[in-house]
């Protein structure tokens, strides 16, 4: 079972109006200081549109953890969970509680984050994910990866992968970004990169109403690598023997 879960400007938008409880200690850390020689100060409209937009990603944000959490939530509880890109596990002891899970596990790329992780009482696996995760098969009930599918080179070991730890009648559930939402597709149409598309490792460029223009990636790893839209998402899976039950859209 896969539930499929993409963002979208215009869901997000809805979710600035209603923004509900938010989730401060599970966002990633704010990029680093501007490039040298960057252009990363916005001025005038294009600050207010800078701004506006930074404000609705937030937003965003925590839209997608509320709908991943009422998707844990749903049904009967899931014993073992494993969460996939965990960072400092504070959403991961917020899944564990939705799924009422007597097991919890994380597994995270960098050290620092999967310190901060074990911390919180998470156990914590330190592992790149585009290689096989070093779990048995069958080992949970419930594999969790958000907005990490587009940050790895190996999708389609990664899908695999997630299929073979997964117990029968088990659940994944995965939240991405969506690349055919109207940001998107305007931004393309403008002559400008599209927000969750990166051309550079090091620094955001491209857009020039992106609130991190000029800015570094905070961690390595970071970098979008592939960018789905919702229908290559499911036949993405569908190719891997996941049969997708739930497509959801922030809002």
């Amino acid at each position: 079972m896969l539930d499929v879960h993409t963002s979208t400007l215009r869901d997000a938008m809805s979710a600035v109006r209603d923004p509900g409880s938010s989730h401060p200690a599970c966002r990633e850390p704010p990029p680093l200081p501007p490039a040298k020689n960057a252009d990363s100060s916005p001025n005038g409209l294009r600050a207010r549109v800078s701004r506006r937009l930074a404000a609705v990603f937030e937003a965003s944000e925590d839209e997608n953890k509320r709908v991943i959490l009422e998707l844990f939530s749903a049904g009967p509880p899931r014993e073992r969970v494993l969460d996939l890109g965990c960072f400092n596990g504070a959403f991961t002891a917020e899944l564990a509680a939705a799924a009422r899970a007597s097991r919890v596990v994380g597994v995270e790329w960098l050290p620092h984050h999967a310190a901060a992780a074990r911390e919180r009482g998470i156990a914590v696996f330190e592992s790149d994910l585009n290689e096989s995760l070093p779990f048995a098969d069958r080992s949970f009930d419930l594999v969790h990866g958000n907005q990490l599918i587009e940050r790895l080179r190996g999708t389609d070991g990664f899908l695999r992968e997630v299929a073979r730890v997964c117990a029968p009648g088990g659940r994944i559930v995965l939240a991405t970004n969506n690349l055919s939402s109207w940001h998107n597709v305007g931004a393309l149409a403008l002559g400008m990169q599209p927000l969750p598309n990166h051309v550079s490792d090091e620094v955001h460029v491209g857009n020039p109403l992106d609130p991190r223009r000029g800015l570094h990636h905070a961690d390595i790893g970071q970098t979008h690598l592939r960018v789905f839209t919702t229908r290559a998402l499911r036949e993405l899976a569908g190719a891997h023997g996941l049969r997708a039950t739930q497509t959801r859209m922030n809002g």
